[in-house]
């Protein structure tokens, strides 16, 4: 059992709130109103602009290089990949990478956001990844549960190039390479005694990643 598994045991009530939401079950099951999805993308989109300078902090906090070659991977997996993807599913309804970035942010993401960053300034590295971890994997393994429910399926699913992307291989390697990384940093810089602190860490992250899905569930009845 890797630090990852072992975080998502001891969190396992917050873990299920987020990859079992509500959300994430309406997208598998086709039923999730494309108004409810499309204040989520816009609202990741700005997430992911907020995760892209976590990413940043991680480089500058890295001790050597193999940290800042991860920190330079997850950074280029957000601006070359994610974003990308929102992009172009947010063109199909006219909005523009400019709208995009100029929509003001919901106190969700905001509140998500800035306690990743929070946790990097204040804490080390392994802070900083452990606060990153629910989202870079659990949206692999989120992509990959319903892109294997759904089989055959996806090929005409109204969500299936958000659950391909993150069922593809290249996010899934993303998301092994992130394990890995977190494995790493734990292996040198954690004890025992830390555990609990990372566990509290990782489940209130796990936490404002459910509360994200629920901001596109209410905000288009806002």
């Amino acid at each position: 059992m890797d630090i990852f598994d072992r975080l998502k045991a001891t969190a396992a009530a917050d873990w299920a709130s987020y990859v079992e939401h509500d959300f994430v079950r309406q997208m598998g099951d086709g039923s999730l109103p494309q108004a409810a999805f499309r204040a989520y993308l816009v609202q990741d989109y700005l997430f992911l602009i907020q995760f892209a300078r976590a990413y940043a902090l991680a480089a500058y906090k890295s001790r050597t290089l193999a940290d800042m070659r991860a920190a330079k991977a997850g950074l280029s997996a957000i601006l070359d990949l994610e974003m990308d993807l929102h992009v172009r599913l947010c063109g199909r309804w006219g909005l523009s990478p400019e709208q995009l970035e100029a929509a003001p942010e919901h106190q969700a993401t905001v509140a998500y956001t800035r306690f990743v960053l929070d946790c990097g300034v204040s804490g080390d590295l392994l802070d900083l990844h452990v606060a990153l971890s629910p989202c870079i994997v659990g949206y692999a393994e989120i992509g990959a549960r319903l892109a294997g429910e759904l089989g055959p399926a996806l090929d005409d699913h109204p969500y299936r190039d958000w659950i391909g992307e993150y069922a593809g291989q290249a996010y899934q390697q993303v998301a092994r390479d992130a394990r890995r990384h977190l494995d790493a940093l734990a292996a040198r810089a954690m004890t025992e005694a830390r555990f609990s602190e990372l566990a509290a860490l990782f489940g209130q992250a796990s936490k404002l990643e459910a509360d994200f899905w629920q901001m596109g569930l209410d905000m288009p009845r806002a």
